[in-house]
């Protein structure tokens, strides 16, 4: 079973195949949708990755399932399947994030329109975060913007937070779940985790 993992970004894809565990090719297109670029959009940059695989003796027909990195999954607790409903979900959470969100939708559209029989799954960057307890993740707001508007602590870089800690636990040579760690994401954005037993229970980032 082959599978395609795609990180889309404002004007980059990130992309890598994995046979089973193993990664057997990744790439980049960047600069999508500058003057000075060929691809002018992720459409484009979508077929020239399928094709650039095809160079590489990697079938698209062989490809048995796509999944994307997404920014915002508002309150998806797991990676799902997507659907008509999660794009939905996507889209009204674009607001809130609006520089992925709608570039991460690109991606799905444009994995669509190329591979309309291969399922596709998103994993969100807030989903980690799920575990997080109410006193945590509720702001000095009057309720009712809770209850109506959803507004509250999501927190975000769950999927880089969620493998650093097992990946500690590795190198500690002790159970995930006897662990109590801070993780920090450090890159372009970044934001503090506290984990108990391998569950997120507070982190710096909020909202959006």
């Amino acid at each position: 079973m082959k599978i395609l993992v795609l990180n889309c970004g404002s004007s980059s894809i990130k992309y890598e195949v994995f046979e089973k565990e193993d990664s057997i090719f990744h790439g980049l297109i960047e600069k999508i949708g500058e003057k000075s670029s060929k691809v002018k959009n992720h459409e484009q940059g979508i077929k020239l990755m399928l094709n650039k695989l095809e160079e590489k003796n990697i079938r698209i027909s062989s490809i048995s399932a796509v999944g994307h990195r997404v920014v915002h999954g508002g309150l998806f607790a797991k990676p799902s399947l997507i659907n008509q409903k999660v794009i939905d979900v996507l889209e009204k959470y674009s607001k809130l994030a609006p520089l992925h969100n709608p570039v991460n939708l690109k991606g799905i559209y444009a994995m669509q329109k190329a591979l309309p029989k291969v399922p596709q799954v998103a994993v969100f960057d807030t989903a980690f975060h799920q575990t997080i307890p109410e006193h945590a993740f509720m702001y000095a707001i009057p309720y009712e913007l809770y209850k109506k508007e959803k507004i509250r602590r999501y927190g975000f870089h769950g999927t880089s937070i969620d493998y650093v800690s097992q990946r500690a636990a590795k190198l500690l040579k002790k159970p995930l779940s006897k662990l109590k760690m801070i993780v920090c994401h450090l890159g372009n954005g970044c934001s503090i985790c506290a984990i108990d037993k391998g569950k997120s229970v507070d982190t710096s980032m909020g909202f959006t």
